[in-house]
């Protein structure tokens, strides 16, 4: 299980730019690092243009968003080009990173059970330690939380 206070997992995965996009890429910064089901359904759909919206105001506070969930980059392309995306999303298509998170789970829906990403997200430090998660997470009023708490860290 992952601990708050210790380095976040690391991982290297491909992202919607085209580029590989490693988590300690971006260090010196605070990581808004959120896992999703899908591209393209609705509750997906909302969280990143709630992230989209606020995009800027996470920006002020040092802080990059990273999307992550098992599409391919071409879906997450498609994603972004549909909703003016401003972040990256990452393609984490054999769930490797969801499964170091703890987000990847056995889930249920119309009494057929399957593999998929549990909505959470994971707020990373400037030095690449876990600063607080949120896992299961609801969609409406999530990112407003997620900003009020990294305002909160940044401006003790």
């Amino acid at each position: 299980m992952l601990q708050i206070g210790e380095l976040a997992p690391d991982f290297t995965l491909p992202a919607s730019n085209r580029e590989m996009v490693s988590l300690s890429d971006f260090r010196g910064k605070y990581v808004m690092l959120y896992f999703y089901p899908k591209d393209m359904t609705p509750g997906c759909t909302t969280e990143a243009c709630d992230f989209r919206d606020y995009y800027d105001q996470f920006r002020d506070l040092n802080a990059v968003i990273l999307g992550v969930s098992t599409d391919s980059v071409e879906r997450h392309q498609k994603f972004i080009e549909k909703y003016a995306l401003p972040f990256l999303l990452l393609a984490d298509e054999q769930h490797e990173a969801a499964e170091k998170y703890g987000v990847w789970k056995r889930k249920k829906n119309f009494g057929k059970e399957y593999m998929g990403i549990e909505r959470s997200t994971f707020v990373i430090d400037e030095e690449g330690k876990l600063l607080k998660e949120w896992r299961g997470v609801k969609v409406k009023g999530h990112v407003e939380e997620a900003l009020a708490y990294i305002r909160h860290v940044v401006q003790k």
